[in-house]
């Protein structure tokens, strides 16, 4: 069977199970779940794969799911992945009432993306005619939040670092992956449908305390320290610094108080903030978190209290790998025209998507069909078929192009990459990241 064919079976078989896709999407979307939290869409996930006869392995990274597929090929092996957490925004009319959790960041169609590629290549009957494995992997905890739960998992044991894709690479579930794919959902300006080789920012995420000295906060303030000045203080300390950021290092220091005190007639003694140190470069995040260490120790230091700073490993900055690229948007142009295209995008975001293109040939394209900025009430499904199924059809004509005839097109990109770290240089990178600070 030529190429060709191959292709146009694997179409037929994402048209004909179009309804199922999309049900898969808005299923997940009805069960939103935060980060290592996802068991509904654990289970759900799982159990469509199996209606399908695939042995799943799951839980790993405590939710997380993967499927195999020719695995006794020889060739390289593709990942095709999606996401399973949710954002919170209360004021999404379709949050949960309970937790505000929703998918207002879209990973809902990431996850039936990846399970429409999966569909298409198994339903149409085309593995044999691909020269390498296939793995496809619904990933926990995208979202870097909810510092505070997942800082409690890693005390146990349960986790090491707070992002899934992280937690992956520890585990050793992406030692043998040559190359990467995954799609994001985004509102992108009309008359436009697809966005390949974005770019965005890594971060160093930080869990800080402030302390002081509790004391009556009316009959004895002298006798306090007083953890919230210290906090505004060094708010305003970080503020301070904004002007010597530089602009191509697109930082971006963004703080929250999670505890503020306990009663208002106490001094607060233990005021807790959380922030990342967002910046295009890992040169640029290095130095813009030493100026965010020097502010926090400052606003401690002036009211007299003392300040805990723990650093987790956030995410690496995403980069854009143009071989890989260039045959995505050549896919993308069997179904929509070049200049509902666009090639180079730049964004201040994050996500662990970012970690696996230092180490390996990984694409990250941007899929429009929704409208609303992401993680705001506004998000909503506007186009369920240029969402859920033209991004799946392109995925799968990619993996397609990457596995066929020997998996030449993949082995060349192999070869051509240059990768920032291996694996091993990146799992130490993690480690050494990941320190306390105490003055």
């Amino acid at each position: 069977m030529n190429k060709d064919d191959l292709k146009r079976k694997v179409i037929e078989s994402i048209d004909s199970n179009r309804e199922r896709i999309i049900e898969i999407g808005e299923t997940i979307y009805a069960n939103p779940e935060l980060g290592y939290r996802e068991h509904f869409a654990t289970k759900f996930v799982k159990e469509e794969f199996e209606k399908m006869g695939i042995e799943v392995e799951s839980p790993l990274a405590i939710t997380g799911v993967r499927a195999q597929i020719n695995k006794h090929k020889k060739g390289p092996k593709v990942v095709v992945m999606g996401e399973l957490d949710s954002v919170v925004c209360h004021d999404h009319p379709d949050a949960n009432p309970e937790n505000g959790a929703i998918h207002a960041c879209g990973h809902h169609v990431q996850t039936a993306a990846m399970m429409g590629v999966f569909i298409g290549l198994n339903e149409a009957n085309v593995l044999d005619e691909l020269d390498g494995k296939i793995d496809f992997i619904a990933v926990p905890a995208e979202e870097y939040i909810e510092i505070e739960y997942r800082s409690e998992l890693r005390e146990t044991g349960k986790i090491k670092y707070l992002g899934g894709k992280q937690e992956l690479a520890r585990l050793g579930y992406l030692d043998d992956v040559d190359l990467a794919m995954m799609i994001h959902s985004t509102d992108i300006e009309p008359g436009k449908n697809v966005i390949v080789g974005p770019i965005g920012n890594g971060f160093i995420g930080k869990k800080v305390q402030f302390i002081g000295k509790e004391s009556h906060a009316g009959g004895a303030p002298e006798k306090g320290i007083n953890a919230l000045n210290a906090a505004m203080l060094a708010i305003n300390n970080i503020n301070a610094q904004r002007e010597t950021f530089l602009d191509s290092d697109h930082i971006r220091v963004h703080p929250i108080i999670t505890k503020g005190g306990d009663i208002v007639n106490v001094v607060p003694a233990d005021v807790r903030m959380e922030t990342y140190v967002r910046a295009r470069t890992i040169k640029g995040m290095m130095e813009a978190n030493e100026k965010v260490n020097r502010s926090l120790i400052a606003g401690a230091y002036a009211v007299g209290g003392k300040v805990k700073i723990t650093e987790i490993p956030g995410y690496l900055p995403l980069l854009r790998e143009d071989n890989l690229t260039a045959l995505f948007k050549e896919n993308a142009q069997m179904f929509i025209r070049e200049d509902e295209i666009i090639d180079g995008f730049e964004f201040a975001g994050s996500t662990d998507f970012g970690d696996l293109t230092h180490v390996m040939p990984a694409i990250h394209p941007l899929i429009g069909g929704v409208e609303g900025f992401l993680h705001t009430r506004e998000f909503a499904m506007e186009d369920p078929e240029t969402a859920y199924i033209l991004s799946a059809k392109i995925m799968a004509m990619t993996v397609i192009d990457l596995l066929f005839d020997g998996a030449k097109k993949a082995n060349q990109i192999i070869d051509d990459f240059e990768p920032l770290m291996t694996m091993k240089e990146y799992l130490a990178y993690l480690e050494e990241n990941s320190k306390v600070i105490e003055k």
